[in-house]
Formats: C-alpha cells, structure tokens, sequence
C-alpha cells in the first residue's frame, strides 16, 4: 500500500492508497486505545459525520448489512421490528452498516442503498458503505472485532453479523449471521 504523509497544523495525517483518511484525521481514536465506541465517528448514509457518543446511554445494535444477500429480507424485516418494539420504549439504537465484502452483495453506491432502505421502510440508522474486514476495516469495526472475536477467528464472516453494546459504549456479545434479530430480544433485554 502506498502511503502519503503531509503536515497540518494539528499534526501529521497519513492518506492510504486511495486517498480515503486514516482514523487520526477523521475523528477517530485507534481502536486499541479506544474504550468504548463512543471513541469513534462514521458517516451516515447521507455523508454526515455521526460522533458515536450520540449513543452514550443507549443499548445498541451494530450490524453489517446487504441488501442482495439470502439473510436480506428476514434480517431488514426483523431489525424494523425490533426497532419498532424497543425504540422508543427501551431506547434502543440499530446502527447498520453496508458492506460489499461478501460476494457482492451490497453492490450499490449511496443513492442505491438508501433507495433500497426507503423500499424496505429501514427506520433504524444508516451508515455508508465500509469494509469490515482487510486492510481499510473501518476502525469502528476493528474495535468491535477486537473486544468480541468469533469462534474461528476475530474476522466477520458474512453479512448480518451482530454486535450488542451496552449504555456505557462496550461491546457485549457477537452473533453470527446464522441469529435472526428477534432472536436477540432475551439479550437485549438484559441490558436495557
């Protein structure tokens, strides 16, 4: 990977090959260090950089989504549904983020994504496109890697993996893609 190093006022910033800017410029501690995710920001799904402490005091759900994977229908379907039993009442925040890495199955650019999540009538919170995976993971997802690894390796397997966060920001449990959203209500309930 080519790396290119230039100084701002605030220090020195690293561009990756593909001119996207590393953690330190957009806000986002390294996930070693991190505590917690309210150490990180990611873009919504309209380009707005999202501080993540805007959850401080909420459970949350963060998954990785699709939407031409075989997961798709049961998983946007469920995670409506838990947003609609727990939102409000509860508190609970679903934070998606799509992903193309497996298969290609999120295929599209921002306009598609929100188009198909406008069809599907997503009410949770959209974040645009990362990889969760590789050498440019969003540090978002390094971090949750790194403080709830899976059975075969701390990497994400396919779409729809899960990840629960308690009120204080840390991350709590990890379901595979293999657990539908509803499932995740006895867990969730736990931390509400």
């Amino acid at each position: 990977m080519r790396i290119i190093k230039f100084m701002l006022p605030t220090g020195f910033v690293y561009l990756a090959r593909n001119f996207a800017v590393v953690a330190a410029m957009s806000g986002n501690k390294d996930y070693k260090s991190a505590t917690s995710i309210y150490d990180f920001t990611a873009n919504s799904i309209r380009g707005e950089e999202v501080p993540l402490s805007k959850y401080k005091d909420h459970v949350c759900l963060i998954v990785n989504v699709a939407s031409k994977c075989g997961l798709t229908a049961t998983n946007y379907k469920e995670l409506n549904e838990l947003y609609d039993e727990y939102a409000e009442s509860k508190g609970l925040r679903i934070l998606a983020f799509p992903c193309n890495q497996f298969n290609g199955q999120e295929p599209g650019d921002s306009e598609e994504i929100c188009s198909f999540a406008d069809r599907h009538k997503v009410k949770f919170d959209l974040f645009e496109k990362i990889n969760v995976n590789g050498d440019n993971t969003h540090p978002l997802w390094a971090y949750l890697k790194k403080e709830k690894g899976g059975i075969l390796g701390d990497f994400i397997k396919w779409n729809f993996t899960k990840f629960i966060v308690n009120k204080e920001g840390k991350v709590v449990e990890r379901h595979g893609p293999n657990v539908n959203p509803s499932d995740l209500k006895v867990h969730l309930e736990k931390y509400f």
